[in-house]
């Protein structure tokens, strides 16, 4: 017995590590949020080019992603994880420096690959926790990853307003730093026996077709101003994809499992990932923006950056509750109903949105009910996907959701943008357009709620035995 208090402490210590790195690298990845207006002002440029210090780290995350989670399927993560941590924090202090605007562009590009830790975090957790623990882990972890923004955004917006933008990325150095400490002292290294190759041609060709991807998404005036080059940078941006797939199935070491993939629980849940990301990120643009406006627009509710940014902490606390209560719900519900049943609260979050927002407080009690959806749908993820895929392959698996997230986030936001624009009579939309977003949003979660019940059909009777040891509760045989 006393052989296995060792291990006990360090799980102990292991867990809080985990959940804190996944936080720190999603709350730095959204730092460009609340602070798009400050940078504008310092820097003396446009809100559309402020705009990038958002857009480059979701960029780079969604690059650096399905590396970093095919890198940490091999001998080497702990490594990859150090090195990555390094990375950020090297990002953030060249955005804490007083540099030109492309030298901060260049921190956030930085910062932002720590986004794909994430999929390494729960990497470890599956393999070093013993299986009630990781459920409940990996589901935090993935819980914290969409929450962090909630979590960071109400401080570095009173920092900036206080001290100004360089004071607001201060923030970001120092916690960036504090999480490089914590790994270096808890990650543990890979079990041994594994390899990890990563195909450099196809993670370039992938780059490149995200990243086309991801900036159509975030530039509305392309397509309104110059459709036929949107059009062909989206046909190039579906051929490389094409190309990328067809390369990694003949390769015999893939950036991504692409097979797996093919399986029907795993691409069911990616698909419900695209489709409920977009609505999820659809609606807390919309509520941000909404408390944001002026009342000079005849609408809204004119928030300081600050007090809007309080405006996510029921979105965090109540996505925190549902992360702690998913694991044991799950006990008696399978994933897939899970999953369905968090997008159509998220759907409710819209319909009350929709129906209800001349005060504040039913903003408030619109982004909490958000909030608890969202929780909900990121713990119950993973239980999808972990429940057919082998240990050794969590990151690159994981990693490869994480991916198609940020794709639907982007797609989220850009589909918000674009409705608004629709309904702008001057400066600001008409409070109708936020009513037909609403009922945009609505018709996303009810088809993730459709996609997410039908992968209860698809699932096989039994678990993959490769995946028995998953951190996923394990299925009985059917009597029958």
């Amino acid at each position: 017995m006393t052989g296995r208090t060792p291990e006990r402490s360090e799980a102990r210590l292991l867990v809080p590590a985990l959940i804190f790195i996944a936080l720190v690298v999603a709350a730095v990845a959204s730092l460009g949020t609340p602070l798009i207006t400050s940078v504008a002002t310092t820097f003396h440029i446009s809100l559309d080019s402020a705009q990038w210090t958002l857009t480059v780290a979701l960029l780079s995350g969604a690059v650096a992603t399905p590396v970093l989670g095919r890198l940490g399927a091999g001998p080497h993560r702990r490594a990859t994880i150090l090195a990555t941590l390094a990375i950020v924090v090297a990002g953030s202090a060249l955005t804490v420096l007083p540099l030109s605007f492309a030298g901060l562009l260049i921190g956030r590009a930085a910062q932002g690959v720590g986004i794909g830790l994430t999929a390494l975090m729960m990497g470890v957790a599956r393999d070093h926790l013993p299986e009630e623990r990781s459920t409940a882990t990996i589901a935090l972890i993935s819980v914290v990853s969409i929450i962090g923004a909630g979590v960071g955004y109400p401080l570095t917006a009173l920092l900036a307003e206080i001290g100004g933008v360089r004071a607001a990325y201060g923030f970001g150095l120092f916690v960036t730093a504090v999480a490089f400490l914590t790994a270096w002292r808890s990650i543990p290294a890979a079990p041994e026996g594994r390899s990890a190759h990563v195909n450099v041609a196809g993670a370039l060709v992938l780059a490149g077709g995200l990243f086309l991807v991801l900036f159509l998404a975030g530039q509305r005036s392309l397509w309104s101003r110059h459709l036929a080059t949107a059009t062909i940078l989206a046909v190039a941006a579906v051929l490389l994809l094409c190309v990328w797939t067809a390369s990694e199935l003949r390769s015999k070491a893939p950036l991504v499992g692409v097979r797996a993939v093919r399986h029907p629980a795993v691409a069911g849940a990616n698909i419900a990932m695209f489709v409920g990301g977009s609505g999820m990120y659809l609606l807390l643009t919309l509520i941000t923006r909404y408390a944001q406006t002026p009342h000079s627009a005849g609408y809204g509710f004119g928030l300081t950056t600050f007090v809007a940014g309080l405006v996510l902490v029921p979105f965090s606390v109540l996505g925190f509750v549902a992360g702690k209560l998913t694991p044991r719900v799950r006990t008696r519900i399978d994933a897939p109903f899970l999953l369905a049943g968090s997008a159509v609260i998220v759907g409710g979050g819209f319909v009350l949105f929709a129906a209800a927002r001349s005060n504040l407080a039913e903003l408030l009690v619109a982004m909490g009910v958000l909030g608890f959806g969202v929780g909900s749908f990121s713990a119950a993820m993973p239980g999808v996907i972990l429940a057919v895929t082998p240990k050794s392959e969590t990151s690159s698996a994981m990693s490869f959701n994480y991916v198609v997230r940020s794709v639907g986030y982007s797609l989220g936001s850009a589909t918000g943008g674009l409705i608004l624009a629709t309904g702008t009579g001057q400066l600001f939309p008409n409070d109708h357009a936020y009513t037909t977003a609403a009922l945009v949003g609505i018709a996303a979660m009810a088809v993730t709620a459709l996609t997410a019940a039908a992968l209860a059909r698809q699932r096989p009777p039994e678990i993959n035995p490769a995946a028995a040891t998953a951190g996923v509760p394990s299925r009985r045989r059917s009597s029958r």
